[in-house]
């Protein structure tokens, strides 16, 4: 996936550290939502876990809703930013399917 590749050159080339991508696959959206002037029924789901500063986090977002291959994107906060509770939160999240 390009947007994957791009998402994640961004947070290397701002000294950021990727902790983690995981690929999903193609999933039906919760419900059909138009954007970019087409009707999507279906997408491709990924996450990335990476640590980057404040204005990395906003280049990656504003990238993300720019670009026109994506239908929507979300940020998540994990832990505090100190280092005792992010080894807490452990390698990845079990997400169910």
């Amino acid at each position: 996936m390009l947007i994957v590749l791009a998402a994640g050159q961004l947070v290397l080339q701002n000294r950021g550290v990727i902790r983690g991508i995981s690929n999903w696959g193609v999933f039906a959206l919760p419900k059909a939502t138009s954007v970019h002037q087409m009707r999507h029924h279906h997408g491709h789901y990924f996450a990335m876990r990476y640590d980057a500063s404040i204005a990395t986090q906003l280049a990656v977002r504003n990238m993300l809703a720019l670009d026109p291959r994506m239908i929507r994107h979300a940020s998540v906060k994990l832990g505090d930013g100190k280092l005792e509770s992010l080894a807490r939160v452990g390698p990845g999240v079990a997400w169910k399917r």
